[in-house]
């Protein structure tokens, strides 16, 4: 990498960088050689934005669950139109499919990270939890329409929901559960 030449959104290179690495080969590939690497610049450029590894991880884990997935984030607007499971799986489907999963696997992984990110997200992992409080929230307005059940617990189904989403898409290297399957375990789920 030529010196003195100026990168453009540092930070982003490397948050991508590492959201293929974790795609491709999970946690115990992220190193801060490799997101240098696959963000095409030196490895004292990761050092100079970032106190260390585990803060630009933790930065990356919060940037990431900030920034969550479009169908996940949308949800809210869907009330009140298709199916609530169909929608449910949609979202989990969407939210699984990315990155979301590997993150999982790295906040667990590494023991720095997740004390770095209880500095600033004191329970749950990070990308989950706010998938959760969206689902729940999203179940909430159904039930205010009268699509889901009455009685239902909307904040418990919604993290009971992200935890059987992560459980079905959780083995990075098989094959995603199919469509029907993820819809069939909404189903399974949500009360009538």
């Amino acid at each position: 990498m030529p010196t003195g030449v100026a990168l453009r959104d540092v930070r982003e290179q490397l948050f991508d960088a590492a959201d293929r690495i974790l795609v491709r080969s999970g946690p115990e590939a992220l190193t801060s050689r490799a997101v240098t690497i696959g963000a095409g610049c030196a490895k004292g450029v990761l050092h100079r934005h970032f106190a260390d590894f585990d803060a630009f991880l933790a930065e990356y884990v919060l940037d990431r669950a900030h920034r969550m997935d479009t169908k996940v984030l949308g949800l809210r607007d869907a009330a009140g139109t298709g199916t609530v499971t169909g929608n449910v799986a949609a979202a989990l489907t969407s939210l699984f499919g990315s990155v979301a999963v590997a993150i999982v696997a790295l906040v667990t992984f590494r023991d720095g990270l997740r004390a770095r990110l209880r500095e600033t997200w004191p329970a749950g992992v990070p990308v989950l939890t706010d998938a959760a409080v969206m689902i729940g929230d999203y179940l909430e307005d159904e039930r205010a329409r009268g699509r889901v059940a009455a009685g239902a617990d909307t904040a418990t189904l919604g993290s009971v929901l992200i935890g059987t989403g992560h459980l079905l898409f959780a083995d990075r290297t098989g094959d995603p559960p199919t469509p029907e399957r993820v819809l069939r375990t909404v189903e399974t789920i949500i009360p009538a």
